[in-house]
């Protein structure tokens, strides 16, 4: 084996005409691709000496044939130069900063000397500053009027992009050909191109004036056959044989001396053809199309955007060993696992080295084959070769030829760790390694806690599944991405994943104080959290025996666990403490027992700092956080069935002696909201400050009208009542809120857009129904009536409106917020928080002396404290208490 090597750096050039034709096999004289009987013509841009692409040919430079041929480049000699269309803003600045006669940088030779200096220091330890003191030279070099070297006076250039260049002279602008640009270029010595941040071995400025072309290979512009049988050529293809063509007339006028006027528009069009080949997107420039109107894809477009070489090829592709399908969810799952078709655990396979410890079993696998589940698909031997087990036929000689050393491919078994993806992957969690647990149907199974990180539902999402194919990934996967490490989000140091929706309601329903169950139910609900400790002592014994849902949950505890919170369902006003609080609010743990308050998303809820989850997990650990998950939450789940819990049209139905006290309250309102409107008339409403007195108006009223909604909302509520279902499911925490039955129950509201009340419409008024000038609440918008009792047309098409308006601001947030962050990753892509605690970039420039300004780690925080003060406090005294 040769030693490794070290690569030093990676250095940037321009292509000389000396090498681009020392790197060219061929020159390439004709347009002509192909003769009549469908062979390429010599010379021309498909020769067979710049490789093969046919299968069966053979490549007349390398003899190779076409799968091992590289492709080899050709040139074609142009006969005037042109402007590189990339290079030219970077010609014009050296152009500006340069002499028009003598070529010197036009700065006193003293001060170029310091800058000399300079420049070699800083580069020694920041090479990539170079370029920046280069642009500082360019800048002063291009205010001189004069040369401070020749003394001739000096000219504005002017680039007229893409490529023209003009000189602004006392007749005005003289246009610069590609040939004087190029001349002037080649006047500039070597030593004052290093003060330009050019290397004169590497990169002469006259080089981006191209004489010479360099032509690609046919492997990187292969043409195809059509089903017709016609060939279909390569944009780039189609792109050079118009730059042969329009070479050749060139060249041909140029030798026949035909008239100026001619050889310029030949020269414009050959310089149009080069440029359009480099990039067909350049600004200023007609695209070159396609007969059909199509613009050509050419150079740049191969490599820049979504679809292009970078972000579409090696950024982000489609790979092997992966799988998607539809997710549905499963309760019985853990939270580390993901269930997988046993379609797909056949066709995805792990490569397992054959060792004396495992031999027996992988030759079972072999001889099951790709067929059965559990088999294996290829046997690799220690020679490199392959066995495909498809069309194997004796299966079991293969079997017993197995030996240390080979590899066998088989099938995804239970065990094996995968990496699990939805998209958009917007934040670390949306790729999380699970546990294969292979099972039937043809969806991908997971729990249901797990689709908060992944932002997932069940209602037609797909989900990407990927197999590390080594013992480092695979060890990786488990120890770094394991779903339980990623239980605290880095964005705001609290549990990500925890209970929503059915779990917080039936966590509520089993916590309540009449949650009461007898032995058989009490362990059938023990069995469905995979409980394996002991009955405790039952409650209450006569009449009974009969446990408490508190008693349930206080099972799956820690047994040294102290806790005190406050519930969602707590009031947030009036008394709440161990004595007395509504609704059971007040959660009250001691020593692992639950012995006051309710669980709901105050307890056990994802996104909530303090929770009860939440203490788990920071004090003891993603592993017993993973435990309760797979046991007490599945409980929640298993009682909300046993319980029942539904809601229909007469969940939100209330007394007639609500309706009417809600009616009195609308009235009041509305009669609030005419005296403001004849205030107003009369001139007698004070306008806030930094508002006229129309805005101040239009803020009175929708104060008026909101907490009208809000009266309302609140009548609604105490006729409803905590037995309600759909109030439990609002007031836990589990799903909407007590708005959205204010607007079942009692009223809509006022409908607004971008925070106001609807104002566009016909002249002076919103419909052709109101008066002009109409500034009472239904001309405006507010909805009287609920969704129970049915909008009236007017008030559904002011309802539409401003629904419309949610729609609209969601599509435009979404591509916004996606745009940002593509920038932020972009700009931060390269930062690392380097051994020595600091973050720095690629160039180990500081950017940070600690991360995050404190070194504190948001996934390890308490809510991005690095700790919670209050809390150790608290302990201490608890401490000396019992001391």
């Amino acid at each position: 084996m040769s030693a490794s090597k070290v690569v030093a750096g990676v250095k940037f050039g321009i292509l000389s005409p000396d090498l681009i034709r020392k790197l060219a096999v061929m020159r390439i004289e004709t347009s002509e691709l192909y003769d009549e009987e469908g062979f390429p013509i010599p010379g021309g841009l498909m020769d067979r000496r710049l490789g093969s692409i046919e299968p069966g040919t053979v490549c007349q430079t390398c003899g190779n044939r076409a799968v091992n041929c590289p492709g080899h480049f050709g040139y074609i000699e142009l006969a005037r130069p042109v402007i590189h269309p990339e290079f030219a803003p970077y010609i014009a600045s050296i152009l500006k900063a340069t002499c028009r006669h003598c070529g010197r940088v036009k700065i006193p030779q003293e001060k170029i000397e310091i800058w000399k200096k300079r420049m070699n220091t800083v580069a020694k330890h920041w090479p990539s500053l170079r370029y920046k003191y280069a642009q500082a030279v360019m800048k002063e070099a291009a205010k001189a009027q004069k040369c401070p070297h020749c003394g001739r006076v000096q000219y504005k250039i002017k680039l007229e992009k893409p490529y023209t260049f003009y000189e602004e002279r006392e007749g005005g602008l003289i246009k610069l050909t590609p040939l004087e640009v190029r001349e002037r270029l080649e006047r500039i010595p070597d030593e004052d191109l290093e003060i330009l941040g050019l290397d004169p071995k590497e990169a002469r400025p006259e080089w981006m004036v191209l004489r010479v072309l360099p032509v690609v290979p046919p492997s990187v512009r292969p043409s195809i056959t059509l089903e017709s049988g016609d060939r279909s050529e390569d944009d780039l293809t189609h792109k050079l044989v118009d730059i042969v063509r329009v070479n050749q007339r060139l060249k041909e006028s140029i030798e026949t001396g035909s008239p100026p006027l001619i050889i310029e528009d030949l020269w414009g069009l050959l310089q149009y053809h080069v440029a359009t080949y480099f990039n067909n997107e350049l600004p200023a420039n007609p695209p070159a199309k396609h007969r059909s109107g199509r613009p050509l894809r050419t150079l740049a477009q191969r490599l820049k955007g979504k679809e292009g070489r970078f972000r579409g090829s090696l950024a982000g592709k489609r790979v092997d060993f992966s799988a998607r399908t539809v997710i549905s969810p499963d309760p019985n799952l853990s939270i580390n696992e993901v269930g997988v078709p046993i379609e797909i655990a056949k066709i995805l396979t792990v490569p397992e080295k054959v060792t004396p410890w495992n031999i027996e079993k992988l030759k079972k696998l072999v001889i099951n084959g790709p067929e059965t589940w559990p088999g294996a698909n290829y046997i690799i031997r220690p020679d490199g070769s392959r066995i495909d087990l498809r069309y194997a036929k004796y299966r079991e000689e293969i079997a017993q030829s197995l030996k240390p050393g080979y590899i066998v491919e088989r099938h995804l078994q239970d065990g094996d760790i995968v990496l699990f993806n939805r998209q958009p992957s917007l934040h670390r969690m949306s790729i999380m390694a699970h546990v294969v647990k292979v099972l039937p149907y043809k969806t991908f199974r997971l729990n249901l806690l797990v689709t908060i990180p992944y932002n997932a539902d069940f209602d037609g999402d797909e989900m990407n599944l990927h197999v590390p194919q080594n013992e480092e990934a695979q060890a990786e996967a488990r120890t770094l991405m394991l779903v339980q490490e990623h239980i605290m989000t880095p964005r705001y140091g609290a549990p990500i994943v925890g209970a929503i929706h059915d779990y917080i309601t039936g966590a509520y329903l089993l916590t309540r104080k009449d949650a009461i169950f007898d032995k058989h139910k009490a362990l059938l609900l023990l069995y469905s959290a995979n409980y394996k400790g002991p009955l405790p002592e039952p409650a209450i014994l006569k009449p009974g025996p009969y446990w408490t849902g508190k008693q349930l949950v206080s099972l799956f505890l820690p047994s040294d666990m102290d806790y005190i919170g406050r519930a969602t369902v707590a009031p947030a006003s009036g008394k709440c403490d161990q004595e007395y609080c509504e609704n059971d609010g007040f959660i009250l743990i001691k020593k692992g027992k639950l012995l006051l308050g309710v669980f709901d998303k105050q307890a056990v809820g994802a996104e909530k700092h303090g929770t009860v989850l939440h203490e788990i997990v920071r004090e003891y650990g993603v592993e017993k956080a993973k435990e309760l998950m797979d046991g007490l939450f599945k409980m929640f789940v298993v009682y909300l069935d046993m319980h029942g819990f539904t809601m229909g049209v007469d969940s939100v139905e209330i007394p007639l002696e609500a309706e009417s006290e809600i009616r009195k309250v609308l009235q009041d309102a509305e009669e609030r909201v005419l005296n403001l409107i004849e205030q107003y008339r009369r001139g007698e409403l004070q306008p806030m400050p930094g508002k006229t007195r129309k805005e101040t108006l239009e803020d009175l009223i929708m104060n008026v009208l909101a907490e009208a909604r809000s009266r309302a909302g609140e009548v609604a509520g105490a006729f409803l009542g905590m037995k309600n279902h759909a109030v439990i499911m609002a007031k836990t925490g589990a799903r909407g809120s007590m708005l959205n039955l204010t607007q079942m129950a009692a009223t809509v509201g006022q409908q607004s857009v971008r925070g106001k009340r609807i104002e566009r419409g016909y002249t002076e008024r919103t419909l052709p129904y109101f008066d002009k000038g109409d500034l009472s609440p239904l001309s405006k918008g507010y909805v009287y009536s609920s969704f129970r009792k049915g909008l009236s047309p007017v008030e559904f098409f002011f309802h539409a409106i401003s629904g419309r308006e949610g729609l609209v601001d969601t599509a435009v947030r979404t591509a916004q917020s996606g745009y940002m962050y593509r920038r932020l990753q972009s700009a931060i892509q390269d930062f690392y928080v380097a051994y020595d605690g600091t973050v720095r970039n690629s160039e180990g420039i500081v950017i940070q002396f600690r991360y995050g300004e404190d070194g504190v780690d948001p996934a390890r925080s308490d809510h991005g404290k690095p700790v919670d003060v209050e809390k150790l406090v608290k302990r201490v005294v608890a401490l000396r208490g019992e001391v």
